[in-house]
């Protein structure tokens, strides 16, 4: 893992609010640097078909790839010696990709990395993976554990979902003007942006210490909250012509440009859930790099005719968010407006 250890130390009484005020980059996360490293490999490996899923050609179907891991939501595990969950991240972080292809995962194989066995947390690990699995009703047909102690401290969980869809269930991918967003809602700060999350959670407190809102014994357990799996919306977003679909992670609510260079006016998304408000306060992070980070308490979002949007929200237990609009400029590459903000 390479996100950095997030230190329990806190942040120095005369620092100034600017010093004070915490970014993803900061925290060791540098967004820009990332999807440039991307593109870098994207290039020299070529591109293939498939936006959140790779998808191969099989005839009459597509075949269906993703690949993710847990990261550094597991900093949070070790501290409190829980791994029970994080099979379940593993799990949703590829099935939740694949969803947004419009495409219905089936089997799975992990890959967990140690510096050395552990026949505890590793017990702990494959019953997540076990949990994850019946709720995104697919198959765990394998994987692999390695011993590396000179390339791995602690572990590395991952993962590799695939996907089976005929060709005419797989969505396009691109909203169009005049589409409404219905969103459906997280189950709190899922995997991602755990690196800002990590930093400012422990400025001035322990994983151990006793959470300052209800619903967690302590603040670990809020940040350990198991993402949510989204396979359930398949069936009702097919049966209501969806388009595309934006699964809401790394880079927080700026996914919704993927569906497209188009403007996403979203006025009224869920309510973040109090773990939002409390990463945000210890670590005085802005409104802005919180949207550009997290899911904010929405985290799976799709593109459907207006006329379609109530009853698929009705019927999903989402509801409609906003609406598709024209891109602002030719060559913009599509914009959010959220909260008051412009992403």
């Amino acid at each position: 893992m390479t996100e950095g250890d997030g230190g329990e130390t806190g942040a120095d009484e005369g620092a100034t609010s600017d010093a004070d005020e915490l970014t993803y980059a900061d925290a060791g996360v540098d967004i820009d640097a990332s999807e440039a490293a991307t593109a870098a490999l994207i290039g020299a490996v070529g591109e293939g078909e498939g936006d959140y899923a790779g998808l191969l050609d099989i005839g009459d179907r597509y075949l269906a790839l993703a690949t993710d891991g847990v990261g550094t939501k597991l900093l949070v595990a070790e501290a409190l010696e829980d791994y029970s969950t994080v099979g379940i991240d593993c799990i949703a972080m590829n099935v939740n990709d694949l969803v947004a292809a419009g495409v219905r995962p089936v089997a799975f194989v992990d890959y967990l990395a140690v510096d050395e066995p552990d026949e505890r947390f590793a017990e702990q690990v494959g019953e997540g993976l076990a949990r994850g699995a019946e709720l995104a009703d697919m198959e765990l047909v394998g994987g692999e554990t390695a011993v590396m102690p000179d390339v791995i401290k602690g572990l590395d969980l991952a993962g590799t979902c695939a996907g089976l869809a005929a060709k005419e269930a797989v969505f396009d991918g691109e909203a169009r003007p005049g589409d409404a967003l219905v969103g459906w809602e997280s189950s709190g700060i899922h995997s991602n942006g755990l690196t800002l999350a990590r930093e400012a959670a422990t400025r001035d407190h322990a994983y151990t210490d006793p959470c300052p809102f209800e619903g967690y014994e302590t603040v670990g357990e809020a940040l350990l909250e198991p993402t949510r799996i989204y396979t359930d919306l398949l069936d009702p977003m097919r049966e209501h012509g969806v388009r595309g679909a934006a699964h809401v992670t790394g880079g927080g609510w700026t996914n919704l440009t993927r569906l497209g260079a188009n403007r996403y006016v979203v006025d009224d998304a869920f309510d973040p859930q109090p773990v939002f408000e409390f990463v945000q306060s210890e670590g005085d992070v802005s409104d802005e790099e919180m949207h550009r980070t997290f899911n904010m308490g929405t985290g799976f979002v799709a593109a459907v005719d207006p006329d379609a949007a109530k009853s698929l929200a009705d019927e999903s237990g989402g509801r409609v968010i906003g609406r598709v609009e024209e891109g602002d400029s030719e060559g913009d590459e599509g914009s959010v407006a959220i909260r008051g903000l412009d992403l």
